[in-house]
């Protein structure tokens, strides 16, 4: 018998989680492993316990995925008493705080949060409010983990945050945002814009708000298609159930397109669509890729864009990794770098760490 293809067997896994039952050991091992690569195991747990295929599994794996569930739960419970402790300390200050990724998900108690590990949590103020911000944060326990002069200019004046911060005690690491974007991009959405789009949470986080439902997506699809794609199929998997829900109201589609050419970002937007449709089978109305495909085009030809999220979009586990992957991850480092800076900033930047950090 020929064996089966293992490139694709984690994606395919959580789309369809009943072809598990055909499963032997050889793709319950690599299944398991590509999940731990992708920070998609507990995820996999949910999906399969949902289709009633768990107790099918091996116990070595069953065993992986349910101690995965376990991490994740308690990761959640983390994360909802640092956003009450995020609470506490910006409060007083009585400005607009916007959750951002996993923890806006796990604020709106979204489905794409069941599962998810939280390697930080995200926020987004005013600009004009940073440095207050911070002196509350310092306050609260939480320092800078990057103290360099050049990572505190470079973060400063460079990009959308500040650098990152970590709790003294609890090791939490903690991004304050002042917009989606570097500026050093050249693309510059209007803060103003997201914050008066963003919607309040309720109950005890009604303090915090999450971005408008548009504006979440397009940040998401930013984020992971201006940056490296190390957990790049975990970025595309939530984009995937943030669409499949958003989705299912038509004018969702058409506030979509209209904000993506409103802030200048319909390409990162398609590349997010194509890829989510491509893997996960996600629904988008052939229209909405007519519509961005018009509004944001590429100076690369299309099939070397498509080889490159092709290859870096699988797992890092040698049942789907192999030499065009490493290279296509390399490449793809290189693009977040070239997207985020204009050439002569980005130069420099390199120079320095190259030769000036140890």
């Amino acid at each position: 018998m020929k064996p089966r293809a293992t490139t694709h067997l984690l994606v395919d896994t959580l789309r369809v989680p009943e072809i598990a039952f055909s499963y032997g050991v050889r793709e319950w091992e690599a299944l398991v492993w590509q999940s731990r690569s992708a920070e998609l195991m507990a995820q996999l747990y949910v999906a399969l316990d949902k289709a009633d295929v768990l107790a099918a599994a091996p116990a070595a794996a069953r065993r992986h995925l349910t101690i995965a569930k376990t991490i994740a739960d308690k990761h959640t419970a983390a994360i909802e008493s640092e956003l009450i402790a995020l609470r506490e300390a910006l409060e007083p200050l009585g400005m607009p705080v916007v959750l951002l990724k996993g923890a806006a998900y796990c604020g709106l108690q979204h489905h794409a949060s069941l599962g998810r590990l939280f390697n930080d949590i995200d926020i987004m103020v005013p600009k004009h409010a940073l440095a207050a911000a911070e002196e509350r944060l310092l306050w609260a326990g939480w320092l800078p983990s990057h103290t360099s002069a050049y990572d505190q200019r470079y973060y400063r004046n460079w990009m959308h945050e500040i650098p990152p911060l970590e709790h003294k005690h609890r090791a939490t690491v903690l991004d304050v945002h002042h917009t989606i974007l570097p500026p050093t991009s050249g693309i510059k959405p209007d803060p103003k814009d997201l914050f008066e789009a963003s919607i309040p949470l309720s109950g005890n986080l009604s303090f915090f708000r999450v971005l408008g439902r548009a504006d979440m997506v397009i940040h998401s699809a930013c984020h992971l298609f201006f940056g490296e794609f190390h957990k790049g199929l975990r970025d595309l998997h939530d984009l995937h159930l943030l669409l499949s829900d958003f989705g299912a109201e038509e004018q969702f589609w058409r506030d979509l397109v209209a904000r993506a050419n409103a802030l200048n970002l319909a390409l990162p937007l398609l590349d997010a669509l194509t890829q989510c449709n491509r893997l996960y089978h996600t629904q988008v109305p052939a229209r909405v890729f007519a519509d961005l495909g018009r509004l944001g085009t590429s100076p690369y030809p299309t099939f070397l864009r498509n080889w490159l999220f092709e290859h870096a979009l699988r797992p890092v586990h040698t049942s789907a990794f192999g030499w065009t992957t490493w290279l296509a991850h390399r490449a793809v480092f290189v693009r977040s770098h070239w997207l985020r800076m204009p050439l002569p900033l980005l130069l420099y930047h390199l120079t320095y760490k190259v030769f000036f950090t140890k």
